[in-house]
């Protein structure tokens, strides 16, 4: 596909041109900043749950007190996720992006002085702000600068980025952590790349709100050129947060779809992060062959990203949403049938190529039917009940391997809760991209 580029656009005296080439400096940046976001999640998804018990306290077999970490960062990510969106369009997307970073500041001191496992449920309380925020404007600043055809490849790029920083970062950690320890490597490296992230954000990255006031004025005067979007009818001119919220999340059947979608995908990634260490520790695995398997998901994921948001953009999102679920889906039940590591970083690729193919659509397709002017609520919605899907996955697959003594109940009632989302989008969402289904 030919990322062609918009006729510049005059707003308040000044040009904004929409299109990667013509914001390809900033569009970088951003990457870079989301590569630095990935960087903080990914160092402790494989080092936590393998060590919970040997240093942080947490008893042999107490799997729900085990997923208050994960809960803690759930439920704070996915609030503050719509919280963004809101700032965001109120008063600027990148002000949003360094407050995000200045949460993340006190994530590596708590790890490396935690007494207790509470320690690290603060910490990701924090790592929930630090991700609601800052992920969150990487996101809707490409949307921002972007033309509508190339939303799919441009968060596809953003969520590469993010989560092949997600997998570098386990298998970094997972041996620095046998050489050094892992409360050791686990400040080092957070420090180092927290700081880094704050820094650039403040002396590199342009706020790009002005290009989407600069899009709706463009679609407010009829100046806008190519196939209208499907944007919602019976909504307010100017929408207040409430309306776009339930709009979100009741009231609109397509964007119902793509949310529980969201909320699906995540208790999956809650699987993988919590619960999947414990059943290769289980399997007599150490940390850097978890670190392998768990890596190989995020990095597969990443990667795969730059192509399945461009092919979203050629064939449309809703078939390549659903095949992502089914065959995240089949990676999972795969996993919990196989008993090698050779097996399970086979089936931890399928598994990245499952998410790889929902997760930058999704978000380019609720990005494709809302306004410019609140498609920052509208994201933010939509990324409050994905991400909300952590707490959600935390209490249900918490509860899950408690109650039955076992994680792997956990691994098929995820794999039917994916066959089922999947069938929804198929029968409930309609297709977003406007050049396939225009308004």
């Amino acid at each position: 596909m030919r990322l062609a580029e918009a006729t510049p656009l005059h707003d308040a005296g000044r040009i904004y041109a929409h299109g990667i080439r013509a914001n390809l400096d900033q569009f970088v940046q951003q990457i870079i900043q989301v590569f630095f976001v990935g960087l903080v999640i990914g160092m402790e998804r494989n080092v936590l749950p393998a060590l919970a018990t040997r240093d942080f306290g947490v008893a042999p077999g107490s799997f729900f007190f085990l997923l208050t970490f994960v809960l803690s960062f759930g439920l704070v990510k996915g609030a503050l996720n719509f919280v963004a969106g809101t700032l965001a369009d109120r008063f600027g997307r990148k002000g949003v992006l360094v407050v995000g970073w200045l949460a993340g500041l006190p994530i590596p001191i708590l790890i490396l002085y935690a007494p207790n496992w509470w320690w690290i449920v603060a910490a990701n309380a924090l790592l929930g702000i630090n991700q609601g925020f800052a992920w969150s404007m990487t996101v809707t600043s490409k949307v921002d600068i972007t033309r509508p055809e190339q939303r799919g490849f441009a968060t596809g790029v953003n969520e590469c980025a993010g989560y092949v920083a997600v997998g570098l970062a386990g298998v970094i950690t997972g041996y620095f952590s046998t050489h050094y320890g892992p409360r050791l490597t686990l400040f080092g490296f957070g420090l180092v790349v927290v700081a880094l992230g704050l820094l650039m954000a403040i002396t590199l990255v342009r706020e790009t709100l002005p290009w989407a006031r600069a899009e709706h004025s463009k679609q407010k005067n009829g100046h806008f050129t190519g196939p209208l979007p499907r944007f919602p009818t019976g909504i307010s001119a100017h929408p207040g947060t409430w309306e776009i919220f339930t709009l979100v999340s009741f009231r609109h059947p397509t964007f119902r779809a793509l949310a529980q979608a969201g909320v699906t995908n995540k208790v999956a990634d809650t699987l993988v992060w919590a619960i999947l260490p414990i059943f290769l520790r289980e399997h007599g695995l150490g940390i850097v062959a978890i670190g392998w398997v768990t890596g190989t998901y995020a990095m597969v994921w990443g990667l795969s990203q730059l192509g399945t948001g461009l092919l979203s953009d050629r064939i449309g999102r809703k078939p390549v949403i659903v095949t992502g679920l089914w065959a995240l889906a089949v990676g999972i039940a795969g996993i919990a049938l196989t008993g090698n590591i050779d097996a399970w970083v086979a089936w931890a690729a399928i598994m990245g190529v499952g998410m790889a193919l929902l997760y930058p659509n999704l978000i380019a397709a609720v990005a494709d039917i809302s306004a410019p002017s609140w498609r920052g609520r509208a994201l933010g919605a939509y990324r409050y009940w994905r991400d909300t899907g952590y707490a959600i996955g935390a209490i249900v697959l918490g509860a899950t391997a408690q109650w039955t003594h076992d994680v792997l109940p956990a691994f098929w009632g995820t794999t039917v809760l994916l066959v089922v989302s999947g069938m929804w989008v198929a029968l409930g969402a309609s297709e977003t991209h406007p050049h396939i289904n225009p308004a």
